[in-house]
């Protein structure tokens, strides 16, 4: 059974950090695009940043370059999401997602805002930045 599970939101001040963690099982790291997609209140889903473990690829939003860094640890099959200089429109549900390399074989895909773009979903993990 696949399973992707964030963990580590929670309540933070404008300006500070927070790192998320999306555990996944039930499948080959190195096999999927792992990606973090965002949901803020009464908006939708919105793509922030993908990993390639394969390669060591990354890929960002302009709306967190440089100060979001996506990581993961391919021994513990964990997915990580560094987030510094966080910012009151960061507000949202952060959702970990996976999809697997085939699908999008030679394309320019490298993340998407759609559900239906990914194979698996994790449950997300809120996080607020407020004063």
């Amino acid at each position: 059974e696949v399973q992707l599970v964030e963990s580590g939101g929670g309540l933070v001040q404008p300006g500070g950090s927070l790192r998320l963690s999306c555990a996944v099982s039930g499948f080959t790291f190195n096999d999927y695009a792992l990606s973090w997609v965002r949901q803020a209140p009464g908006k939708g889903l919105e793509w922030v940043s993908s990993f390639y473990n394969y390669r060591g690829y990354t890929y960002y939003a302009d709306s967190v370059k440089g100060r979001f860094t996506i990581s993961a640890d391919d021994a513990k099959n964990i997915l990580y999401l560094q987030m510094n200089s966080l910012k009151v429109d960061d507000t949202a549900v952060y959702f970990c997602a996976a999809v697997h390399l085939g699908r999008y074989h030679g394309t320019d895909w490298y993340g998407g805002s759609r559900r239906d773009e990914y194979d698996y979903w994790g449950q997300g993990t809120q996080v607020n930045v407020s004063s």
